[in-house]
């Protein structure tokens, strides 16, 4: 059997559910595979990952919310904007869903009898495989990247700590990562050590991930301005590079552009990863999300910034975190959440673009 076909499932039944948005499911299986019938599906899907190309950008859901912290529900997230790219079916190969249970975040944190009870709860059967999401996306993407070297895969979560594996594993597959960088949208630094005791979670997956760079300054951080310390502290103490929502607000696309650009060509870097959390749009245009934050960016800076970026550098590698289709936070009303999935729709759309160049 395929290894990628135990650690994955279909697109959009990583969240494990019996009747619960059964027919959201069933409707994108069959826009994406042209019938309702599982098994159908399963066989055109499994013959799409044994024949894994880098002909076109991979899509992968990681939907577990178990490393947020403020308000879950991202876990939908996959399902939602994969129904916002259903006109793109063609553009892209959807590898499935990282097969997840809701009460795990990484094996590092199980017991032996734990991990052997969720192995055959997964798989039917014990098999040395992974079983929580952030260590089942590692072992996934790891062997995407066996099979097609040059993969560009575009994740879907999930709250931000599933960026960890993708990153990770894109980083760990690149080959010379003096050359590889990483730009992070956010409105917050994700730059803790641990979180109330626990080193992999929404607060401090980008710190954890500094251990794979070539150096902490190959990561810019834009949109930022939830943070508990200043701009001056992450620079001083952690040697991180931020461009705070304010600058963006002042300066506007064109000139922030050209700081993105003089910062990562001064490291001759040349290959980017993209990590977007939607919450680093302004709450206007991140309504559905665990924590929409005020005075953000505008859709349409990041655009022009992203399309631009991709004329200087490689863009191989993306994701987009922390949508989370039917939460509705106080203040907001329902019908900026429905347009926020839009919007996540059109980031999306967008990264896919730039992948295929």
């Amino acid at each position: 059997m395929n290894k990628l076909t135990q650690l994955l499932t279909l697109p959009g039944n990583g969240v494990h559910t019996v009747h619960t948005a059964r027919e959201r499911k069933e409707k994108l299986i069959e826009a994406l595979f042209g019938t309702k019938d599982t098994a159908k599906a399963r066989a055109i899907w499994e013959k799409n990952i044994d024949s894994l190309s880098s002909d076109r950008p991979l899509v992968i859901g990681i939907p577990s919310d178990n490393g947020g912290g403020i308000q879950r529900g991202a876990n939908w997230g996959p399902l939602a904007i994969r129904g916002e790219l259903l006109r793109e079916k063609n553009e892209f190969l959807d590898v499935g869903d990282v097969r997840v249970i809701p009460h795990l975040l990484h094996d590092k944190y199980l017991n032996e009898k734990t991990i052997r009870d969720c192995r055959k709860a997964l798989y039917g059967k014990v098999v040395k495989l992974p079983v929580s999401p952030l260590s089942i996306a590692e072992e996934a993407v790891n062997e995407i990247y066996k099979k097609a070297p040059e993969a560009r895969i575009l994740g879907f979560g999930g709250d931000h700590s599933t960026s960890y594996p993708l990153v990770k594993e894109w980083l760990l597959s690149r080959s010379d990562k003096k050359k590889a960088g990483i730009l992070h949208f956010d409105a917050h630094t994700d730059l803790l050590e641990e979180r109330l005791g626990i080193d992999l979670c929404f607060g401090t997956w980008t710190f954890q991930i500094l251990k794979f760079l070539k150096s902490r300054d190959h990561l810019l951080q834009i949109g930022i301005r939830s943070s508990g310390k200043t701009k001056t502290h992450w620079k001083k103490n952690v040697g991180i590079e931020q461009i705070w929502a304010s600058e963006v607000a002042k300066d506007g696309a064109d000139k922030t552009l050209k700081r993105i650009v003089k910062h990562f060509k001064r490291l001759g870097v040349e290959e980017l990863y993209v990590s977007f959390d939607i919450d680093a749009l302004d709450e206007k245009f991140a309504a559905a999300t665990g924590t929409p934050e005020k005075e953000g960016l505008l859709p349409t800076d990041c655009a022009a910034i992203l399309r631009l970026l991709s004329r200087d550098f490689k863009i191989t590698g993306a994701d987009l975190m922390e949508v989370a289709p039917f939460v509705l936070p106080e203040g907001v009303e329902p019908r900026d959440q429905k347009s926020s999935l839009t919007v996540a729709g059109d980031i999306a759309r967008l990264l896919l673009e730039i992948l295929r160049k």
